[in-house]
């Protein structure tokens, strides 16, 4: 869920950045007012929720704004699009603390996260380890919570008509229960005793970036402009294959990317021996035993890595999942000529991005 590479191909303007925090700052002033009476656990929560708020790309607010822009709507009389902006961002942000707590991280960018932050904060109180580790992880779960709830708030209380806050509900709840279900799937395949099949990681790939990263982010943007129903569709099928298409970059940054372009260790997924879509088409190979060899021993070190990075290359099962990127990204810009003129744009520029992320 690392935004780096989007700020390259979308981003605020200045003044739409500044409206976009405005409201995130509201949200936050807000809950710090109440919980300033609660006591100072109460107020702990709420910083180290409003610290993993900060510092984002606000990559999901850019995307609403420009689909807005792009079918025309009018930013002087959108006040609401400025809370709906920010709801995907606390949207983003909450399923980011919980993702750190199921991979039981408690770091993010160098830095304690919500969970490590109550880790910390129970030591000095005098908890012992498996204490603290238990407080840190009730600290993220709630956390998430709460701006969970925050994004729907937003939504609730934006400056929009009936029927755009029935739609754009609609969009949240996809976005929600899309993206749980990925996660779970995610954490279950990677713990289950038989290897799933190349489908099942595909879907769970799509379910856990595209509806909230793409589909739902370029939707809301459409309906706030008032675009009609067929070309939210469309918006809605191109930004899914555009979440498809990011997701299995990632794995081949994960795999094959440069610790600068992945923001973590090279090979850290092969270190970490994820089941990823490109693992499983090496499983499919002749060459899967040699692989398979290279990849138990990839946790040991960087050379083995590197031997594993080989024996994938070598088997073909790279440039098959490259091709299937190819061919996803095609099928997103196949949809995106029948959008007018800048929403067709939009998807384009999107699509070559995800593109140039390519290792």
């Amino acid at each position: 869920m690392a935004d780096p590479w989007m700020v390259n191909m979308i981003s605020l303007p200045e003044d739409s950045s500044t409206a976009v925090d405005h409201a995130l700052d509201a949200v936050l002033t807000r809950l710090t007012e109440r919980a300033i009476p609660r006591g100072s656990a109460a107020l702990a929560l709420i910083r180290a929720t409003g610290e993993a708020t900060s510092g984002g790309k606000r990559f999901r607010p850019a995307l609403v704004v420009a689909a807005f822009d792009a079918f025309g709507g009018d930013r002087d009389h959108a006040d609401g699009l400025w809370d709906v902006a920010a709801a995907f961002e606390l949207l983003h942000t909450a399923f980011v603390i919980h993702d750190d707590l199921i991979d039981r991280d408690i770091e993010r960018r160098g830095v304690p996260n919500v969970g490590g932050t109550f880790r910390s904060r129970a030591r000095a109180l005098g908890v012992g380890d498996a204490g603290a580790e238990r407080v840190g992880d009730a600290a993220a779960v709630l956390a998430g919570d709460i701006l969970l709830y925050e994004a729907a708030r937003l939504v609730a209380m934006a400056d929009v008509d009936a029927d755009q806050r029935v739609r754009l509900f609609s969009l949240l709840d996809d976005a929600v229960l899309v993206s749980a279900i990925g996660e779970l799937a995610d954490v279950e395949h990677a713990l289950v005793p038989t290897e799933p099949d190349a489908a099942q990681l595909l879907s769970a790939a799509h379910d856990k970036t595209a509806v909230y990263s793409f589909c739902a982010p370029l939707a809301a943007g459409a309906v706030l402009a008032g675009a009609d129903e067929g070309d939210r569709a469309v918006l809605m099928t191109a930004g899914a294959d555009l979440g498809l298409a990011f997701q299995l970059v990632d794995d081949l940054i994960g795999t094959f990317g440069s610790a600068a372009q992945a923001g973590r260790l090279a090979g850290a997924d092969l270190r970490e021996a994820k089941r990823t879509p490109l693992i499983s088409f090496a499983r499919e190979t002749a060459a899967w035993p040699q692989i398979s060899s290279a990849l138990a021993m990839a946790p040991t070190g960087p050379i083995a890595v590197q031997a594993a990075q080989r024996e994938l290359d070598a088997s073909g099962a790279r440039e098959q999942l490259v091709t299937l990127i190819g061919h996803t990204l095609a099928s997103v810009r196949r949809r995106a000529a029948e959008l007018p003129d800048e929403p067709h744009a939009l998807i384009e520029r999107l699509a070559a991005g995800i593109e140039g992320r390519i290792p």
